[in-house]
Order: C-alpha cells, then structure tokens, then sequence
C-alpha cells in the first residue's frame, strides 16, 4: 500500500509509519521537522519524506505522479492546548487549536482527498473527548468533536466514491502532548500499541476505532448520563 500521514515525527504518526513502513508499505511521512524527518528517512527506504507547516496553508506540497494515487491518506498532525480561565476566554488560543486540528484537515482535504483511488480509504484521527465535554477543554474538544462530526459526514458523501472513511478515537496515549498533562490520564497506553489497535481496525474495515475498549466503554456509559447529572460529577472533578 501506499500511505500518506501527516504528523509523522511523533507520538501515534510516527508509531504508524515505523509500524507499516516495517510490513513493507510505501510511506509519505509529512511533518514541519527536517531533522526528525530525515532520521524517519534512514530508518526504512520505504518512508520518503515531506516537510511542510499544515499551519501554511499555502504550502502544502503537491504529490508527484509517483506517489499516488494513495491506498490511505491518515491526518494525524494536531495539538491540545487549554483554556484555563473561562471568565478570561483566550480566544487566539482556541483559534490556534481549532485552526490545526480542523482548519488545517479541511486544507489537507483540498490538497489530497482526489488522490486517494477508488476503494482507499480516509483516516482521521479525533479523540475520545469528543464524548464528553471536560473541563478546559473548550477548544481541543471542540475541535476533536467538530473533526467526528466532519468524517461522519464524508464517509456518507464519498461512499458515491468509493472512497470510505475511518474515524479513530483514542483514550490517553503517551505522546509529547500528553507529557504535558499535569493531571491523571487513566489506562494510558504508549504510541505503539495506539497504532497496533489502529492498524487492526482499518485491517478489519472499521469505520470507527475507539480504544482502550474498557476506558472508552465507561466513557460512553458517563455520555448517557443525564448532562445535569454529568455537569455536577465534572465540576467535582475540576475542584
């Protein structure tokens, strides 16, 4: 296959191209970082490299006749910031997450979504905070919720297509983002076995693919609770 992921140089991207780049598949890692792309470069010959800024949006890169079309286009770049004063809303900073984790997919989908052939398949990367909403997460999961909501939608108005989409919401994953949480982020698990579970789903054709199954089942269980119940069990969470 060959695969095209953005958000390459760390955390889940960079699990997922060592990880098919290893079974033998034909990477385009993309990521802002030559250094961290070119030591992506040297680990296989089957990952080339693309460094470009998704916060650019005029500087997305074309793709060359050799490397398409694409068996699976994975956008998996983005960021989590928080807002920790809501009274005091920081609106540039909601701007910029919402800007990398929506904007810029909106952006990768002009650039790419033609490029996948018929019968490929679009992979979006949100998150499981999409369930729930969760203390000074205004802007992540508003974001994440806004990126579901957006692949439902396509994997309706691509099926015509041919094309089919995967949502992939993940629990908590040891990444430099989650390193800079500075509260408990239960059943944890590495980058690797995010992309082990990933890697299975899209090789079971799912069109959603929630992990840990435990912590996401209990997420799921708090979702249904009624939202006044859910407010009043939040905010004891957040004092």
């Amino acid at each position: 296959m060959r695969i095209m992921i953005t958000g390459a140089t760390s955390g889940i991207g960079k699990a997922l191209t060592l990880a098919y780049a290893q079974a033998g598949h034909q990477i385009i890692a993309c990521g802002r970082n030559h250094e961290k792309l070119n030591e992506l470069a040297a680990v296989s010959p089957n990952i080339e490299t693309l460094c470009f800024d998704l916060s650019e949006y005029g500087s997305y890169p074309s793709l060359s006749p050799e490397q398409v079309p694409l068996d699976l286009l994975m956008l998996n770049a983005g960021d989590c910031e928080y807002i920790d004063d809501a009274l005091a809303f920081d609106a540039k900073r909601f701007e910029k997450i919402i800007n990398i984790n929506l904007i810029s997919v909106a952006y990768c989908l002009q650039a790419w979504l033609p490029q996948i052939k018929p019968m490929g398949r679009l992979v979006l990367i949100s998150s499981s905070a999409q369930f729930l909403p969760l203390s000074r997460a205004e802007a992540y999961g508003a974001s994440k919720a806004a990126l579901t909501y957006l692949g439902r939608t396509l994997a309706i108005d691509l099926a015509k297509h041919q094309i089919q989409v995967t949502l992939v919401h993940p629990g908590f994953v040891d990444t430099p983002l989650t390193k800079r949480n500075r509260f408990a982020m239960p059943m944890l698990i590495t980058s690797e076995q995010a992309a082990t579970n990933i890697i299975l789903g899209l090789e079971k054709g799912q069109s959603e693919i929630a992990f840990p199954k435990l912590f996401i089942f209990l997420i799921r269980c708090l979702a249904i609770l009624p939202q006044g119940l859910w407010r009043r069990l939040a905010l004891r969470m957040s004092s």
